[in-house]
């Protein structure tokens, strides 16, 4: 039996640790946000430092309006990714783009995490090329937090849309990478992980869900983690689980039917409470609830899916993200930097694959295998 890997791995550089690496072109408002969530991130943290990728020319005048020159170094890209490119006409394309700039400054150690709010496809495939798998991971992940009933606030799940497929030896490498992202995104010391399905019940689900289920609750103390079982889709922002395990397809289904819901809960609120007199002077009266209640829902908050299962960190912003959403983009990457997160998990996952293997004949481990992420 392969004994696992800890999580302990030297974190990098300090200097390296506080410096992010950003897309600046690739959203769809422009770089005038990216810059903008970029200066309001920098206000929020003294220390950090970032890399800035795009047009020179047009980037200068953004970073000089801002005032942050001093804390922003810009590397010039003449090219960007559409939204419309396919994956292989990035890979053929792009090395003279805004986001083949920002993937570099990270694989040269220049700076820890990458972020891009640019095409989500060409950002996957241009990462797995420049930073390549970790060892031991057959498909990446995107791992993005779900609002939730949690004292964190936020569960993690993952897929969310890296691929669409996903076998039971997959399943279980993103159970002990979103429990790594839990510990060291979230500070949960022990995560409860669980598996989505289309029931509770053992006899319900696909063949490989089924396989699955067996893999990562058999990898749970070699992991580190605790598995609660299989999950259904109400229990995505319950309290019951920290980590929920699926494929990209209906994850990133989840995801884009819950961003609709909760956009569609803010607006029909909205209409009414303005909808009366009465009604508005009921909105005024609750005005600090309703604000509250409305800061806890926006989709922006959670904004930036982690790339997972590569070398080094990347950070996919949504493309429509505005200031606030680049920003808690920004945020995020710098507490996975700050937290040396690339270099943990992978030493989280470089044994997956014999994890999997062990996980099929072991039920009980000894407790001296556990691995820690901190």
């Amino acid at each position: 039996m392969t004994t696992p890997q800890t999580d302990t791995a030297p974190t990098q550089g300090h200097a390296a640790s506080q410096v992010l690496s950003v897309d600046a072109m690739g959203g769809d408002k422009g770089p005038a946000t990216v810059v903008a969530g970029l200066s309001a991130f920098l206000r929020d943290k003294p220390a950090a430092r970032a890399i800035l990728h795009g047009r020179e020319a047009e980037l200068e005048s953004l970073v000089a309006k801002h005032g942050i020159g001093e804390r922003v170094t810009i590397h010039d890209a003449a090219d960007v990714v559409m939204m419309t490119d396919k994956p292989s006409h990035v890979l053929r394309h792009g090395k003279n783009t805004s986001m083949w700039s920002a993937i570099e400054a990270v694989r040269n150690r220049e700076a820890a995490v990458a972020v891009s709010c640019g095409n989500t496809g060409g950002l996957m495939a241009m990462s797995m090329l420049r930073l390549r798998k970790a060892e031991g991971v057959n498909r990446p992940a995107i791992a993005c937090l779900w609002p939730s009933r949690n004292p964190s606030g936020f569960n993690v799940m993952l897929d969310a849309g890296a691929d669409i497929r996903a076998d039971q030896d997959d399943l279980l490498t993103y159970a002990l990478m979103g429990a790594s992202y839990a510990r060291n995104g979230l500070d949960i010391a022990r995560p409860r992980v669980g598996l989505l399905n289309v029931g509770t019940e053992e006899h319900k689900g696909r063949a490989e869900l089924k396989v699955a289920h067996e893999l990562i609750g058999n990898a749970a103390i070699i992991g580190d983690f605790d598995y609660v079982g299989f999950v259904e889709g109400g229990d995505l922002p319950s309290n019951k689980v920290d980590v929920i395990v699926t494929d990209g397809f209906t994850g990133n289904v989840a995801l884009k039917t819950g961003e609709g819901t909760a956009t569609l809960i803010s607006e029909l609120l909205r209409g009414a409470l303005m909808k009366n007199p009465w009604s508005m002077l009921g909105a005024v009266l609750a005005g600090g609830s309703l604000r509250a209640l409305r800061k806890r829902i926006d989709p922006r908050r959670v904004n930036g899916g982690v790339f997972l299962g590569l070398n080094q960190t990347v950070i996919k912003s949504h493309g429509s993200a505005d200031e606030t959403g680049v920003a808690a983009a920004l945020h995020l990457a710098y507490r996975l930097a700050e937290s040396g997160f690339s270099d943990k998990l992978a030493a989280r996952v470089a044994s997956a694959a014999s994890l999997a293997q062990d996980a099929s004949t072991a039920s009980g481990t000894d407790g001296s295998k556990t691995k820690t992420d901190k």
